[in-house]
């Protein structure tokens, strides 16, 4: 298709222009050389550059010659305009800086760590997921018995098929630390971890070491994700949880979050983006969560507050956690009951569905991004609503009731 590039018909240009907008392609104008593109298949973000020198671009069959952009934004004299070719490259939306069509979670240029993920099948995993897919770059902090086993099959290709992000690619992490958010310092670590084989052929795996490292390999992040809890005694009764078992809740579960932000607030950037994930036992009696993990919980978000306040006035960084309903990942299997619970949630949710690990990395990446610049302190509830509910509405005491159901399930 050829455009002629005369004054008289800027008309035209501009007409023309407006029409192939309004097809299911988003457009932008750059000049040559502006980024740097990889070739992708799929629907994306299309670019005018007007450099086809060799290159992937040389192979599109199709190209138009328009005038430079130019023509629609400044003064133009009545000399002949010259023309410029232009060819339409797909680019992911993670190698352009130009801002999105409509409201989107846009994380372009920010850097994320992520600390607890050890498989590709729980929250901290989904939440990662959804951070690389508005185009976070993604650091990983694996428990150090469990880096090994991770690391293999992140590289043997087992955990390909859940790293297919909406547009296809595959989610990249950059790099992976050892890490045990146990422990602050070096000083800190027993003897006995130290000697334990679990342990061997891994360094520099405390938070401080950790923070050390990060910021020795990248210099800053904007995003900090904390996905990890362990209570030794989970199966055991508040009242028979021994001090031990109640402290070491606390320490994996709660204590580890401060441990984190002490270490890594210095490191991100203002206006960037601490999480971490809670429960409802929390707040709500939950029977067979105990161990001291309710307790664990509710500190976390009581801290969450109080991180708000202290990371934020001297960091310029928000602090939320999202309460997150039930799943099935391996991790919660080790309470024992979270089908039983997953049951519970489906029918006795306002939303009678099951939820999905996606549902609660998206709202991570809308806590992390610039639409929730205003939102810290927060603990939000990602569990269909079951938070909502003073009763079960299951319960056979309301046999006799109306009560609305979801037709679908």
């Amino acid at each position: 298709m050829k455009i002629v590039t005369n004054f008289p018909f800027i008309g035209e240009v501009r007409d023309r222009l407006v029409e192939m907008a309004t097809t299911n392609m988003h457009i932008a104008i750059v000049r040559p050389s502006a980024f740097s593109f990889r070739e992708d298949s799929k629907p994306s973000i299309a670019v005018f550059s007007s450099d086809i020198r060799g290159g992937p671009c040389a192979k599109l069959k199709s190209s138009c010659h328009i005038s430079s952009i130019q023509l629609l934004s400044q003064n133009v004299k009545s000399s002949p305009l010259r023309s410029e070719r232009m060819i339409t490259k797909s680019m992911s939306a993670s190698s352009d800086t130009k801002p999105l069509p409509g409201l989107p979670v846009d994380l372009r240029g920010k850097r994320a760590f992520i600390a607890g993920i050890a498989d590709d099948n729980g929250y901290g995993w989904a939440i990662a997921k959804s951070l690389a897919a508005a185009g976070a770059e993604i650091l990983v902090g694996t428990w150090v018995p469990a880096l090994n086993i991770f690391e293999t099959s992140l590289r043997r290709g087992k955990f390909d098929e859940s790293r297919v992000l909406p547009d296809g690619s595959l989610m990249e992490i950059t790099k992976v630390y050892p890490l045990d958010a146990v422990y602050d310092t070096p000083e800190d670590v027993p003897e006995d971890v130290k000697a334990n084989k679990r342990y061997a052929g891994s360094s520099k795996w405390t938070v401080k070491e950790v923070a050390e490292s990060v910021k020795e390999d990248f210099g800053s992040i904007d995003i900090l994700v904390h996905s990890l809890a362990n209570g030794p005694e989970v199966s055991k009764p508040l009242l028979e949880t021994s001090r031990y078992g109640y402290l070491a809740a606390i320490s994996a579960s709660s204590y580890s979050y401060v441990s984190l932000l002490q270490h890594f607030a210095p490191l991100m950037n203002r206006g960037g983006a601490s999480i971490s994930l809670t429960y409802i036992a929390s707040e709500r009696i939950i029977p067979g969560y105990g161990g001291g993990m309710s307790s664990a919980k509710a500190a976390l978000e009581s801290d969450t507050q109080v991180l708000a306040f202290e990371a934020g006035r001297k960091h310029g960084i928000r602090v939320n956690t999202i309460s997150a309903g039930p799943l099935r990942s391996r991790a919660a299997k080790a309470i024992g009951f979270i089908d039983m619970m997953i049951d519970y949630s489906s029918e006795n949710a306002p939303l009678q569905k099951e939820l999905s690990a996606e549902e609660v990395g998206n709202a991570a990446a809308f806590l992390a991004s610039p639409l929730a610049s205003a939102i810290t302190g927060a603990v939000l509830y990602v569990d269909n609503g079951l938070n909502a509910m003073g009763v079960g509405v299951d319960s056979p005491v309301f046999k006799d009731l109306d009560i609305p159901r979801d037709n679908k399930n």
